[in-house]
């Protein structure tokens, strides 16, 4: 038998008077999905789903009669969200699905837990705990492929992936954060076979999925094996082996340089370096405008063109530090100097230059603008030389004047 190990999850303030309001000591609750899989590997549980028998309206009924926050997120689907102490924890009544067209599901409820673990995409999900006893069910060799580091679809991977089409990307998301980096050949076999099928997937879910893989510290091998196998071609065709080779070095330098990792950076790295194609890109899926301003100014120019602080006074201390890691040229003992350093404001304005003598109009902007780059090149003097600055540019457009 295997157990649930005892984990600070467990024991969070709530949880306990949420499970006696689910009926846990009826057996009308289990832990299920990622907080099981997680559990059982040691690491930490952020999100807590919990299946039921007990139906969407049933469990409203319980969480407010218990004086438990309720959010119906997801009712239509089954699913009702409880808040304790400010923690979201998502309630699913158990499920069979009645009909899939590859991007959702006519569902209807049961209270076999077995039919509710068959339509989950891979074994080592379907998992469920009694919260009680902590005993795992484990209906598909969910917990043999977890210590195997082995990545399963449910059954018949044609028939999980024809399902839900995004199970795809999940497929390598998954076997980057649990997996050895060797597919299951049946799984690998069937989704080369649906890799079209992305193409009736809304943008915003598939890169929602590529930018949780990237976000992993270990996404190469289930990249290349996307790229070999054609899985992007239908939706991204711009990813390649060339971009795979940038974002190794990418994530070779991240290491070295210590720097936080970034999915967007790593999508920059993996695209054509080419400011233009990451917008194109970028809006091909649906990021943000400040993703897409993101991928294209680290794409924009080399992380050598000026110091590092000259680089981020002008495109900021994102920006440099993501053009700096994708330029395999740049030093990276310059990345130190942008720690905890927020640039600078030119302490002087061009009321200031007027004050000085400068006659108002064009000459003014452009003046200050002479004063910031000689201050930028100058690595951001104080204030007393910022007025020396100041005295001589004045001077000299006035001489310019006579």
């Amino acid at each position: 038998m295997t157990s649930l190990p005892d984990a600070d999850w467990r024991h969070r303030p709530g949880l306990d008077a949420l499970l006696q309001a689910l009926g846990a000591e009826q057996g009308l609750v289990r832990f299920v999905g990622g907080a099981v899989r997680d559990g059982l590997l040691g690491l930490p549980v952020n999100d807590l789903d919990i299946a039921t028998v007990t139906d969407p309206n049933g469990v409203m009924d319980r969480l407010k009669a218990a004086g438990i926050k309720a959010v119906p997120t997801g009712i239509d689907h089954g699913t009702v969200t409880a808040v304790i102490h400010g923690w979201p924890v998502e309630i699913t009544t158990l499920r069979r699905d009645v009909s899939t067209d590859g991007r959702r599901a006519t569902i209807a409820y049961t209270n076999d837990w077995r039919e509710d673990a068959a339509r989950r995409d891979f074994t080592i999900n379907a998992l469920y705990a009694d919260p009680l006893t902590h005993e795992v069910t484990d209906f598909f060799g969910g917990v043999a492929d977890l210590k195997a580091h082995r990545v399963r679809f449910i059954g018949d991977a044609d028939a999980r992936i024809a399902e839900d089409h995004l199970r795809i990307l999940r497929y390598f998301r998954f076997l980057a954060r649990f997996g050895h980096d060797e597919p299951d050949p049946q799984a690998y076999a069937a989704c080369r076979a649906a890799a079209n099928s992305l193409m009736a997937l809304s943008r915003e879910r598939i890169a929602d999925e590529l930018l949780k893989l990237l976000a992993l510290p270990r996404p190469l091998a289930s990249l290349r094996l996307m790229i070999d196998g054609g899985i992007l071609q239908p939706v991204i065709p711009e990813i390649d082996g060339n971009g795979l080779a940038r974002l190794s070095t990418l994530i070779e330098r991240e290491a070295v340089s210590s720097a936080d990792l970034s999915a967007v950076r790593r999508l920059s790295a993996l695209l054509p370096p080419d400011p233009r194609t990451a917008d194109q890109v970028g809006a091909r899926l649906k990021l943000s405008n400040k993703a897409r301003k993101r991928m294209m100014t680290a794409l924009e120019g080399s992380g050598t063109e000026a110091t590092p602080r000259t680089l981020a006074f002008h495109i900021g201390v994102e920006g440099a530090i993501d053009r700096i890691l994708i330029d395999p040229s740049a030093p990276l003992d310059g990345m130190a100097m942008l720690t905890d350093w927020t640039p600078p404001r030119l302490p002087i304005s061009g009321g200031a230059l007027i004050a000085r003598g400068l006659q108002p109009g064009p000459d003014v902007a452009k003046a200050l603008a002479q004063v910031q780059e000689i201050w930028v090149a100058e690595g951001f003097p104080d204030e007393a030389r910022v007025a020396e600055i100041a005295d001589q540019t004045v001077s000299k457009f006035q001489r310019a004047r006579q």
